[in-house]
């Protein structure tokens, strides 16, 4: 089965979580009106489905070969990228100064959850170029930006990150990459890094590498590291790309999903150095660095939100189609439909409330940083920018973990067949994994949840989220109407546990944070849940009385009576699961 962009379910998502009605009413989106919305969801749902979609077995099943030094993207990938590029989809956001729209990054995440959603392989690569525009954009020099923005803009040329190699991981102190000050005021880069996504393809006729490296003089640690732009040609004055640059890969991974999106290891300097450009001052690449990983943490949850989507999609039209035993309420003679069994439905139903939970939670944090940018005060800036910051690991992690769930829902309603690779099913699954420790893995957006953002502003940023849901909860119960049976009962349980568990964190932070530690991955999860729980309820207490209304109250309920009652079960993990930590070390010493 192909995909079909839900855009109803994200046009929805955009008002209700991402508050869009009222952004464009307020100004904050310039002369962006909900007509322009409207036609820019329709085009992108055309690009996804028609264009996109059919290439995703093909990738995978393909993948992209590495090949004499250089990298062939599977069949039909060349024709794709160019016609999204002309299309203008890259520049969707980018900032008009260098060629770009300069759209809300609250529209961009819908887009972008398409792409995911049609074929995650190949949204990997614009991922990874919006993160890189926003780096240099932020913290380029002015000559920078004017060699390398308008071309990365338009996607004619494309942005890498080089991050991490063998010995570090995830740990940037340990990084040995080497960058030494030549006389004409760049920088030659030397060493090696790995898992580098489309570190070499053939797309595009320039990439553009931002690499993390350290100066001989450099004070160790993370605070010795340094941003440089290093391209795979030098530009000539005309912005030309003709010298090659020495760098190269010297080889792709074979991996367990995404076959399609190359991941390279690179290699800089077998010649004396590849040619970089310092991004930002020296030593202070990591905070260059991190404006590029903030954008790409968001994608990377939409990662998980349109895998979850297909899944289900996929998913739900197999269980209408497969007949299999005989539901209770049928009639006559022959197999019943699976989706008429309360276990396939309950399966299908968590898929869909977790993947619209999901798909909330990123559009607050696109929306939150949206107006971080674009408030006319000091004041609301800081305060949409320390939400956002405290929404992001959410929107990582618990977006991405449902995301590998919710695709394995989808191989169990599968049976048999989800096993078989020709249903596509698995493809989803192995797509899925990736996600959950690309940018971060989870655990290290629970632990930056708990020992950094919770304090914010100090504490102000989680208590007003936590009064947002209340106010859901109370809205809810007032209803008092059958069909939203316990919903406010349960949301309103949920806070409780949510605010609980932040106070005990809060706590624990200075005088136990091994503690705080320990109970930091079930308290993203805690979170996560309540907070998309919360979002589901405002989405049906905004229903109208027809059958899209009706579905969305049904999501809402099954959401607050049949998931959010783990929320206490994972406050009990948080407050009182520390304690495992010496025992554990004991155990697994032995």
């Amino acid at each position: 089965m192909s995909y079909r962009a839900p855009i109803a379910d994200i046009a929805l998502a955009m008002r209700t979580a991402g508050g869009l009605d009222e952004a464009i009413s307020s100004g904050l989106y310039g002369d962006l009106d909900g007509d322009t919305v409207e036609a820019i969801l329709d085009e992108a749902a055309k690009m996804a489905d028609g264009v996109l979609a059919p290439l995703n077995r093909t990738g995978d099943v393909d993948g992209a070969r590495y090949e004499n030094g250089a990298v062939v993207t599977p069949p039909g990938w060349k024709d794709a990228y160019r016609a999204w590029r002309e299309a203008g989809w890259n520049a969707l956001t980018g900032p008009e100064a260098y060629g770009g729209q300069g759209l809300p990054l609250l529209l961009g995440a819908a887009v972008a959850e398409m792409w995911h959603s049609a074929n995650m392989a190949f949204g990997l690569g614009p991922l990874l170029t919006a993160g890189a525009i926003e780096a240099v954009a932020a913290h380029g020099s002015q000559e920078l930006k004017d060699a390398y923005l308008a071309k990365l803009v338009s996607g004619e040329w494309t942005g890498t990150m080089n991050l991490t190699e063998p010995q570090a991981g995830s740990d940037l102190s340990a990084l040995r990459t080497r960058a030494e000050r030549a006389p004409d005021g760049s920088y030659r880069i030397t060493g090696q890094k790995i898992f580098i996504t489309y570190g070499e393809h053939d797309l595009t006729e320039n990439i553009c590498h931002l690499v993390l490296a350290r100066l001989p003089d450099a004070p160790p640690g993370v605070k010795g590291i340094s941003l440089f732009l290093a391209p795979k040609f030098l530009p000539d004055a005309d912005g030309k790309p003709t010298v090659r640059n020495d760098l190269r890969a010297s080889a792709i991974e074979h991996k367990l999903g995404i076959h399609g999106s190359p991941t390279c290891t690179m290699i800089f300097g077998d010649n004396g150095g590849a040619t970089g450009f310092l991004i930002g001052e020296e030593n202070r690449g990591l905070n260059c660095m991190f404006t590029m990983m903030n954008n790409a943490r968001l994608a990377v949850g939409l990662e998980g939100v349109g895998i979850a989507e297909r899944a289900y999609q996929q998913a739900l039209a197999y269980a209408r189609e497969r007949r299999q035993g005989r539901s209770v309420h049928a009639s006559g003679s022959g197999m019943s439909p699976i989706i008429e069994h309360p276990d396939v439905q309950r399966m299908l139903m968590t898929m869909r409330g977790y993947t619209q939970a999901a798909r909330a939670i990123c559009y607050m944090t696109a929306a939150a940083l949206d107006r971080a940018h674009r408030e006319t005060s000091p004041e609301k800036r800081k305060a949409a920018a320390d939400r956002g910051a405290l929404l992001t690991p959410i929107a990582k992690a618990f977006s991405t973990d449902i995301g590998m769930e919710a695709a394995s829902l989808g191989v169990q309603i599968h049976g048999g067949m989800g096993f078989i690779e020709e249903t596509g099913a698995a493809q989803h699954y192995r797509d899925a994994r990736i996600a959950m420790i690309y940018e971060g893995a989870n655990g290290i957006h629970g632990i930056d949840l708990v020992m950094r953002k919770l304090p914010l502003a100090e504490g102000e940023a989680v208590k007003t989220v936590i009064r947002e849901i209340r106010d859901a909860a109370s809205e809810a119960a007032g209803r008092n109407a059958p069909p939203f049976g316990k919903i406010g009962e349960r949301l309103s349980s949920a806070a409780d546990s949510l605010d609980r568990a932040t106070d005990f964190m809060l706590r624990n932070l200075k005088e136990h944070p091994q503690q705080a530690l320990a109970g930091a991955t079930p308290y993203l999860r805690l979170f996560g849940l309540t907070l998309g729980g919360a979002a589901l309820v405002r989405s049906a207490l905004a229903a109208t009385d027809d059958d899209s209304g009706r579905a969305r109250i049904a999501t809402a309920r099954f959401f607050a009576q049949s998931l959010l009652p783990l929320t206490g079960g994972l406050e009990l993990d948080v407050v009182e699961g520390g304690g495992f930590t010496g025992d554990a070390a004991a155990a697994l010493a032995g």
